[in-house]
């Protein structure tokens, strides 16, 4: 068995605690990919103190230099994408066509931010004084703290990092302990293509340890999280007091709207690729399906006849539709919001753990659907992280648009409708930061923004240029004044009448 290391320094290390942790195939919990450092806040130290000594260096490099090593990081996960995806099949679980998407996601990011080393624009405008210009440039930050989720365990780590460096930042990477290898993959990305000594660092470990250290550790100037709006919160509290910038993407209760004019069998597609792809577990997931009443027996008729076909399995094997949930604890927790929708609403489909034949070492989940299900049931209301829908039904567009938006989060939503007034009223109602029209909640591309509105996040962005330059970047004003004299700005120098 494999006995992984952080990255720290520029070399490959143990931690100081000297214990480790197992990384388990959640298609067949038997089999163990590797043992991963148990790193703690001593670890943490060193790969801070590492960054913050890289950081002079780093950021005097000129950022179209910082891009071409992105740009070569890119080329490299293209050499190796086969090999990346089945690792990443085998440690998180879902089907193989999705893990090949999730390295071309950061392959993309590559070009994004690899090309943006040779714009990074600020800008320029007039100023009020004769004699004197201004202009504003973009100055990295510092030390740059990434905790990323286990469920696109190379894409997320790579929109984190890609700007956050391309920007002049260094950076501690703390990938989530589920998915530790991918991000260990990336790293090996980075140092083939030559980043410097202390520039990428990467600590394993648990949130609560090793991501607690990172938050509170007084060098690291950004935190960038992704995951639970409660762990979210608690780091805002605590970072927020050391004034850290910090971006925060949560969780979501995203829904799509059906209509009665719509494609139905396209919006059948677009369901259940939102519900059951990725076995559930993405934030931008379609956990609500809003139904106008006309459609409703006609769509679910179509919809459950579907959806009884998926064949759930190994994500490695070319027939699976539905992969495993990411550990026995997920199952657990996916089981007990199905008991509470079984008192909420009608259990049509699914409802149980899967633990049969080939599927008996794994933690497989029937996809599941209730129906007649209220806008303020759980499940309705609370992110479940699984292959669990709700249905809802309305009776008009109105009152779709205001069951989608009665929910604490605004992360996607989607509408089926062939009216183009129903298109563009749904564009401006909905409260979500993604809005799709005619296509599932979930498919983002990496050069829009990626984020939403209330218990979401705090209104940065992950993806696109100009947003997630704002997380890693400070804005500096430059004036010069060639007037050879003193001209005062801010005071009234207009002559009275």
């Amino acid at each position: 068995m494999t006995t992984f290391k952080n990255f720290i320094g520029g070399k490959w290390v143990p931690s100081k605690t000297g214990k480790t942790f197992p990384n388990r195939n959640p298609a067949d919990q038997r089999e163990i990919i590797g043992e991963f450092p148990a790193s703690d806040a001593r670890d943490v130290h060193q790969a801070v103190a590492a960054a913050k000594e890289a950081f002079d260096g780093w950021r005097r490099t000129p950022a179209p230099k910082r891009g071409e090593l992105i740009l070569k990081v890119g080329d490299i996960l293209t050499r190796r994408k086969e090999e990346i995806a089945k690792a990443m099949t085998r440690e998180m679980g879902k089907v193989l066509k999705e893990t090949r998407g999730d390295v071309q996601e950061g392959i993309d990011t590559a070009v994004v931010h690899g090309s943006e080393g040779r714009r990074l624009h600020g800008f320029s405008a007039p100023s009020e004084l004769p004699h004197k210009v201004g202009w504003t440039v973009r100055a990295p930050i510092g030390v740059a703290g990434l905790i990323t989720p286990w469920n696109f365990p190379l894409a997320i780590p790579t929109w984190k990092s890609f700007p956050a460096l391309v920007a002049g930042n260094t950076i501690v990477l703390k990938p989530a302990s589920d998915t530790p290898h991918s991000s260990h993959l990336l790293v090996e990305a980075f140092e083939e293509a030559g980043v410097p000594s202390g520039v990428v660092n990467l600590v394993h470990g648990s949130g609560s340890v090793a991501g607690n250290a990172i938050v509170e550790h007084p060098d690291v100037r950004i935190i960038s999280f992704t995951g639970s709006t409660a762990v979210g919160r608690q780091i805002s509290a605590t970072a927020g007091k050391a004034l850290k910038r910090v971006s925060l993407e949560l969780g979501g209760k995203n829904a799509q709207i059906v209509m009665d004019d719509a494609d139905l069998e396209l919006a059948v597609d677009g369901v259940l690729w939102g519900a059951f792809g990725t076995t559930g577990q993405r934030c931008t997931a379609t956990s609500r399906l809003i139904l106008h009443k006309p459609i409703h027996d006609e769509f679910v008729r179509r919809l459950i006849g579907r959806a009884a076909t998926l064949k759930i399995g190994s994500g490695l094997d070319p027939g699976t539709d539905v992969g495993p949930l990411i550990n026995p604890s997920r199952v657990e927790a996916v089981d007990d919001y199905v008991e509470i929708g079984k008192k909420e609403g009608e259990l049509i489909l699914g409802g149980e753990p899967l633990r049969d034949g080939k599927l008996k070492h794994g933690c497989f989940y029937a996809p599941t659907v209730f129906d007649g299900v209220a806008p303020t049931a759980r499940i309705a209301r609370e992110e479940i992280f699984g292959p669990v829908l709700s249905i809802l039904t309305v009776k008009d567009l109105d009152e779709a648009v205001r069951c989608l938006n009665d929910t604490a989060y605004g992360l996607s939503s989607s509408i089926y409708t062939r009216d183009v007034n129903n298109a563009f009223t749904a564009m401006q109602e909905l409260e979500t930061g993604i809005v799709y029209v005619n296509a599932p909640t979930i498919g983002a591309e990496c050069h829009y923004p990626f984020g939403g509105t209330k218990d979401t996040g705090n209104g940065h962005r992950e993806g696109g240029t100009h947003p997630v330059y704002d997380v890693f970047t400070e804005w500096k004003t430059i004036y010069v004044d060639y007037s050879g004299r003193l001209q005062k700005a801010q005071i009234d120098n207009r002559k009275s009448e």
